[in-house]
């Protein structure tokens, strides 16, 4: 699983084959196929660790900041450093999304149920609840801009947009 997360975020979810992570990962193509039946239910596996990974870290890394008021401004914090930490590589499950075919209902729906509860926990942080869809997609379209800007001016300008309306 870690070889096919690297690759994934390296290379992309096209550009890697199985032949690829088997070889890298040094196992038999028996073993593979023991426990994943095609690249389509790795991914999934891929993208439901990652959700589980980035949820969790994005949720310490909020309660971490015990002192903020505002703790929908410590999830573009967050970002920030998962920009530096990752390389501006994006999000992951939005990369895969535009490398699956329309029709990939299995893949999409796990993309979506990650975004469904990013957005609820996003909105969960907000006291104002009518901005929760501007913090979403503000939060959304940062990372997308980092990811093509290899900037961080994104970020930055989302949280000073959110803290305005928060603010207002």
């Amino acid at each position: 699983m870690s070889t096919a997360t690297e690759l994934f975020q390296s290379q992309g979810y096209n550009s890697t084959g199985i032949n690829q992570i088997i070889d890298e990962a040094r196992i038999a193509k028996g073993s593979f196929y023991y426990n994943f039946k095609s690249k389509e239910e790795l991914c999934v596996t891929f993208l439901s660790n990652r959700h589980e990974y980035w949820m969790e870290k994005l949720k310490q890394y909020i309660k971490r900041d015990a002192t903020s008021q505002k703790p929908v401004l410590t999830a573009f914090d967050f970002l920030f450093i998962m920009n530096k930490k990752e390389k501006f590589r994006g999000c992951s499950f939005l990369n895969i999304l535009s490398e699956i075919s329309s029709d990939n209902m299995t893949i999409l729906t796990v993309i979506q149920g990650h975004k469904r509860d990013l957005r609820n926990y996003l909105s969960a942080l907000l006291d104002k609840q009518q901005l929760s869809d501007h913090v979403y997609l503000l939060f959304e379209g940062a990372l997308i801009e980092s990811q093509l800007f290899k900037n961080q001016w994104p970020v930055e300008k989302a949280k000073k947009i959110v803290e305005s309306l928060i603010n207002e």
